[in-house]
């Protein structure tokens, strides 16, 4: 009996996909997990609407990426169903390794990022389905000797990006995110085993490296998100602290508080990766509730501010913060919320975000002109793209008292 469905996705409409294994990994309750992993962190703090998972972003993705390979087929180039649905089932898995609040927890409550987390899911689901995912994990892992496949899921101009951005305007209501995503899938070419992009196609890639930038400093890395997830950060390592010796996480599922580090995660030791994929949103949503009413202060304080939404102010700057600005906070924080300096300090984050708009030195975007030459980007536009990293630093610190 066939498992192959409909979805109804509100950003691209009714998606179908044709390949029924599919379907088996959307089955399986490592893919079902995604549901409760959300795709922009605590970002729903200042755009209300962004409350969509990482279960919305993977099979968008993958509708992508099915239109990918139309588009290059009708363009003359071979891809057998083999290679099709197994560059889909890499796309469907790409995030499937991502923690509680994806991006805003990575590598807190497990020194791993995700990419190596989504090859460890991988691998098992692999080995429980006798190697069905064997070429898809080659493709990922860009060893598969048709490398353009990879590029499609992975580059600077891959089918993740393409839905993410598509999504995340979508949702947030940023409207200056919105891409001509189509445009763009109907632009690629493979000339000698590289995804290029047909020369008619320049405004819409400058449209989307723009989109790109505006997405990530208005929305990704908006000052009032970063406070939001620097909170929540801190709480966890201030439960990390804590452990064994705080009244209030003694209810908590022992899966939540072990430590577990990347090492750990083996086919041949299979616990390890099921006790994380226990773990989500509202596992994390669950200890602050549970700390509410903490007789530690600062767990409380966290909790109640996270809770209730009342965020810690944030400035931010170009150039790191001197030690002056800190220790002056600091002793205002001491007074203000009559705590010691140890306290204090738990209480004020600072930090640096950064962002690269555009990889000059890694897998260029690449421009096929009409009379075959292949340039580059940046040697085609006449954008001004900046290829250097931005750097925002940032210091958060309370500016409410719960009484």
């Amino acid at each position: 009996m066939t498992k192959r469905k409909i979805f109804n996705d509100p950003v691209y409409g009714f998606l179908y996909f044709p390949y029924e294994i599919l379907y088996e990994l959307i089955d399986h309750p490592y893919f079902q997990r995604l549901r409760r992993i959300s795709q922009l962190g605590l970002t729903q703090y200042v755009y209300p609407g962004a409350l969509h998972t990482r279960f919305h972003h993977a099979l968008g993705a993958v509708h992508l990426m099915l239109k990918s390979i139309d588009t290059l087929r009708i363009k003359g180039i071979e891809i057998s169903e083999e290679e099709a649905e197994a560059v889909c089932i890499a796309i469907l898995l790409h995030d499937i390794g991502h923690g509680p609040f994806s991006h805003a927890l990575e590598h807190k409550l497990i020194n791993a990022h995700h990419e190596d987390l989504s090859i460890h899911f991988m691998e098992a689901l692999n080995h429980e389905m006798d190697g069905k995912l064997s070429l898809g994990i080659e493709i990922f892992k860009d060893k598969y000797p048709r490398r353009f496949l990879h590029q499609l899921v992975s580059s600077q101009l891959d089918m993740d990006r393409l839905d993410y951005l598509t999504r995340d305007s979508f949702y947030t209501g940023v409207a200056e995110g919105v891409i001509g995503y189509d445009r763009i899938i109907k632009m690629l070419n493979v000339i000698n085993d590289q995804i290029v992009v047909e020369e008619k196609g320049i405004y819409s890639i400058e449209k989307f490296l723009m989109s790109r930038r505006i997405m990530y400093w208005q929305v990704y890395l908006h000052k009032t998100v970063i406070s939001a997830e620097q909170m929540l950060i801190r709480f966890i390592e201030q439960i990390k602290l804590r452990i064994g010796d705080e009244p209030c996480l003694k209810s908590i599922p022992p899966y939540l508080l072990q430590i577990i580090d990347s090492e750990d995660f083996t086919i041949n030791n299979p616990e390890h990766l099921k006790r994380f994929s226990r773990i989500d949103d509202f596992d994390i949503f669950f200890l602050l509730k549970s700390c509410v009413e903490s007789t530690d202060f600062v767990l409380q304080y966290l909790s109640k501010s996270l809770i209730n939404r009342k965020l810690f102010h944030i400035i931010t700057s170009t150039s790191p913060f001197n030690s002056d600005d800190v220790n002056s906070i600091r002793h205002k924080t001491e007074s203000l919320l009559n705590v010691d300096k140890l306290r204090a300090e738990a209480l004020i984050l600072d930090g640096s975000e950064s962002n690269l708009d555009y990889n000059s030195s890694h897998n260029e975007i690449k421009i096929l002109k009409k009379n075959g030459d292949i340039v580059s980007f940046l040697k085609y536009s006449d954008l001004k793209v900046n290829t250097d990293r931005d750097i925002l630093y940032y210091l958060c610190y309370p500016k409410y008292i719960f009484v």
